[in-house]
């Protein structure tokens, strides 16, 4: 019986053996990185439990472009803004795919703009970038919709009178009222019960991506369908802003509306009538929906998220809060409303805005690609279906470009003489063909929502708080721990 179980050891040894010297061999071409396991591939290689670092720890080990594996699904990763930038720019079509997953597809069903491919996506992110473009970004229209915003928000934070609150409720509304206005062509009041139900759906959303579930979903898709978790509550807040889209696209049909198209749904529904007698078109209400279902999921999470990092740090750092509000109110009158064309006037409050969009990036690395086609890249052979994540994250605190990568420090965007310059490594909206189509949107917001929260208010610790936790919620994306803080109105 000894002997039995002694020979079952060996074998089992030897077979282990076997199956990573083949891996070995298989693997020869792709770049270095971790030893896969059978099943789960690399995910234990950095511990169990995302970090800050998760991806930067494994480039110190491997290189700036290494091998990971999530279940049997490969990943290159591509670390540093030399590597990113010249990798993505000598692949730009090859890597322009986007990585569709079990969860990914179920949700998405590859329609809409941010998890199609092919000619679905080149026409649906045509659509959403001339849409945008036409509705006015950068011009009087969309500003006029983020003023108002900007001023409901004021007001809600005014009525706060000095008393420690809770900012997400009330930043979170305001910014998807953003959106709102955007893809409908109207705000909604924060009591509105709908309205309600579509934060809290995209709340659920956010708490589950990057969950445990999430990954059980995305390794065993087929495990995952038969058994409950919050996998299906995901999936069914998804639905909850897909219905909420089709009944404004519903609305909107029966309104005569479309040849002075006003919104979003406007635009889409005047491309579905010239194309109507195209066999090709893609533009159709289930890519309209989802379309909306994106703009909502990727402008709503990061622009709140950054704003919330935004107050926090500013909390805790109230000398650099004085200098901004110094410079801003140098510049303008206390009854005045700052806009986006204002920020050549404010080149320190500027700076900071983009060095704590820099220090407190808000995603864990950035949206993997998917290569559409087999790829020789150095001397590494990166096959066809290989998922690419272009690591922002270690851009944006690569010690090659940035002076002090790990401190907040404003002059990384201020020359000698304390003008804003542009840095090309300055890249959390992304690179290449999939670069975010909402970026010149989410600049604006950022921009003109901080300032005049600014010029309103001071923002103190509550009594008794020595500093605000500044350890993030490490998911896919990155989120502050639930704060408090007071807002003081500033003297007239």
């Amino acid at each position: 019986m000894m002997g039995t179980g002694i020979f079952l050891s060996v074998l089992l040894l030897a077979l282990l053996i076997l199956f990573f010297l083949k891996q070995l061999w298989s693997r020869r071409h792709l770049p270095p990185g971790p030893l896969a396991l059978p099943f789960i591939g690399t995910i234990l290689a950095n511990g169990f439990w995302l970090s800050e670092d998760y991806f930067l720890k494994a480039a110190k080990q491997y290189g700036n472009i290494y091998t990971m594996w999530i279940g049997p699904h490969l990943l290159v990763v591509l670390s540093g803004f030399k590597a990113v930038k010249e990798t993505m720019g000598s692949f730009p079509e090859e890597f322009s795919g986007r990585m569709v997953d079990a969860f990914t597809f179920a949700a998405a069903k590859e329609r809409g703009i941010v998890f199609s491919n092919g000619h679905t996506w080149k026409q649906q992110r045509h659509i959403g970038v001339t849409s945008l473009r036409k509705l006015g970004l950068g011009k009087k229209s969309i500003e006029h919709q983020i003023e108002d915003a900007v001023q409901t928000l004021v007001e809600v934070v005014r009525q706060t009178k000095g008393e420690p609150f809770d900012p997400s409720l009330p930043v979170i509304n305001a910014v998807s009222n953003i959106i709102c206005a955007l893809s409908f062509g109207h705000q909604f009041a924060s009591e509105d019960e709908n309205f309600q139900k579509l934060i809290q759906a995209l709340e659920s959303i956010v708490k589950f991506i990057g969950s445990f579930f999430h990954l059980a979903f995305v390794v065993f898709p087929q495990l995952m369908s038969y058994l409950p978790g919050p996998h299906k509550e995901a999936l069914g807040s998804l639905d909850v802003i897909s219905s909420f889209a089709m009944e404004e696209i519903e609305k909107h049909k029966e309104s005569s509306a479309l040849h002075e198209p006003q919104d979003f749904i406007d635009h889409y529904l005047l491309q579905m009538e010239k194309s109507n007698n195209d066999p090709d078109s893609t533009y159709n209400e289930d890519n309209l929906a989802q379309c909306i279902v994106d703009f909502f999921g990727a402008g709503t999470e990061t622009t709140f998220t950054t704003i919330m990092w935004a107050l926090l740090f500013l909390t805790n750092h109230p000398d650099i809060q004085e200098k901004v509000q110094k410079e801003i109110k140098d510049v303008f009158d206390i009854s005045q409303s700052i806009f986006y064309q204002d920020r050549k006037k404010l080149p320190y409050t500027n700076a900071v805005i983009h060095e704590m969009q820099r220090v407190k990036y808000v995603l864990l690395a950035g949206l993997p690609r998917q290569t559409t086609k087999d790829v020789k890249m150095k001397d590494y052979h990166i096959p066809k279906g290989t998922i690419i994540l272009p690591d922002l994250r270690s851009v944006l605190l690569d010690p090659e470009q940035w002076e002090t990568p790990e401190e907040f420090n404003p002059n990384h965007f201020l020359d000698k003489d304390g003008k804003f310059i542009e840095r090309e490594e300055f890249l959390p909206f992304g690179i290449g063909q999939r670069v975010c189509v909402g970026q010149q949107l989410a600049r604006i917001e950022i921009f003109t929502f901080l300032t005049n929260l600014l010029k309103a208010f001071s923002f103190q610790l509550p009594q008794g708080v020595k500093k605000l936790n500044e350890t993030p919620i490490i998911k896919v994306t990155a989120h502050p721990q639930p704060y408090k803080l007071c807002a003081i109105p500033t003297k007239t």
